[in-house]
């Protein structure tokens, strides 16, 4: 028992540091300047080529689950020694993931150049949007059953984005935003991109429900699957189409990948930030699928709000303790109104996952604590959104 409590921890831990280093290390790219391609110096906006890297730290995972089949095998193979049948391949590549590859590459871009434009730690709370836009399409497409306290929970969380969104837009006004450079236009623009974002990442949840749980498929299968399908897309499809698309970077590109790799390896600070971004997708994945296998959703609920909040802690002590032209400043106008927005959202995302009730309208789930976590557990799609590591 005290060994199983202490690989939960392990994970949690895990889970914790690997999730926030997703999102710390990817805005700390974007606020690196280096010497690009031509000599000239710039920031790295690159969120094309930053979705690549997520890419890869994906396809990292189909490394562990070759071992982990491998190891199955085996077991298999001694256990029908002395049997006349045989054992059954199995089927490792297969169309079935390029949908929801193509909404990852997409919601993870439109993401990406979202959080050029806003501070982390909004950047981290509006990706609580995607409770929205999940139970809205469950209801249309998985004909899910929804109760008052999803929909109240869901109205809530409406609340806390609006709030947030607002506060990042009127701190973005008033001349105190953190992110130097940033018009108000965009920082605007940043919101609905993020917002966005969380439409597909949706869409991909169930476009994974549809087409692949039937399969009985392995989570960390579907995520290295849809890793190496989305290598492929970004370095045979996408980055070439970015580079002769007219834009304002280098060479008169939308976006430049050469431009990209020339920051890096003038920059050692982008290169590492850009390792750590690709292995933290990585060991992000394996310990949140380790974590649902292991707990329940009112778990990864609380731990995914503790990832928000050790985001803006870690951020806010990076721009005042270490150096100031990476994390964020507080904003000591609207930044207690962030907080209230990320109070909005911790309770709508509670009253959504039924793991607090009203109880004049409670569903015919919520008879007891144990048992919302068991029932909520089954209603739950291939993979968990707060398992998305944009």
């Amino acid at each position: 028992m005290a060994n199983f409590k202490l690989y939960t921890a392990i994970l949690v831990a895990g889970m914790l540091i690997t999730g926030s280093l997703n999102t710390l290390t990817k805005k700390a790219q974007n606020q690196s300047t280096a010497r690009g391609i031509y000599g000239e110096k710039a920031k790295f906006n690159h969120p094309w080529f930053q979705t690549l890297l997520m890419f890869y730290g994906e396809a990292i995972c189909l490394i562990v689950y070759e071992w982990q089949r491998r190891k199955a095998r085996k077991e298999r193979e001694n256990q029908i020694q002395d049997t006349d049948a045989e054992p059954q391949p199995e089927r490792v590549l297969t169309g079935i993931f390029v949908v929801p590859t193509i909404c990852d590459l997409i919601g993870t871009t439109l993401s990406g150049i979202g959080l050029l434009y806003v501070p982390a730690s909004v950047w981290q709370m509006l990706r609580g949007a995607i409770i929205i836009f999940a139970g809205i399409l469950s209801v249309i497409f998985l004909k899910r059953k929804m109760y008052a306290t999803n929909w109240i929970g869901m109205g809530v969380v409406m609340a806390g984005l609006a709030t947030v969104g607002l506060s990042s837009v009127l701190a973005d006004k008033n001349g105190s935003s953190s992110d130097d450079g940033v018009s108000h236009g965009e920082m605007i623009l940043g919101i609905i991109l993020i917002l966005l974002a969380q439409l597909v990442s949706a869409s991909q949840m169930i476009v994974e429900e549809i087409f692949i749980k039937k399969h009985n498929v392995p989570p960390i299968q579907v995520v290295g699957m849809e890793g190496c399908f989305g290598v492929l897309f970004m370095s045979l499809l996408v980055l070439p189409v970015c580079y002769f698309i007219p834009g304002n970077g280098p060479h008169d590109s939308y976006e430049n990948s050469l431009d990209a790799i020339s920051q890096m390896w003038n920059n050692p600070a982008i290169l590492g930030f850009g390792l750590a971004y690709l292995f933290s997708i990585a060991f992000y994945n394996y310990f949140g699928l380790s974590v649902t296998k292991s707990l329940t959703a009112v778990h990864r609920t609380l731990i995914d709000a503790c990832r928000t909040m050790l985001v803006w802690a870690i951020d806010l002590l990076i721009h005042y303790c270490i150096v100031s032209s990476y994390g964020e400043a507080f904003d000591m106008t609207y930044g207690f109104v962030q907080i209230g927005g990320f109070a909005l959202l911790m309770l709508g995302t509670l009253l959504y996952n039924e793991i607090i009730y009203i109880k004049c309208i409670a569903s015919p789930r919520t008879t007891g604590f144990a048992e919302i976590s068991a029932d909520f557990e089954g209603s739950q799609p291939l993979l968990d959104g707060s398992l998305r590591a944009n």
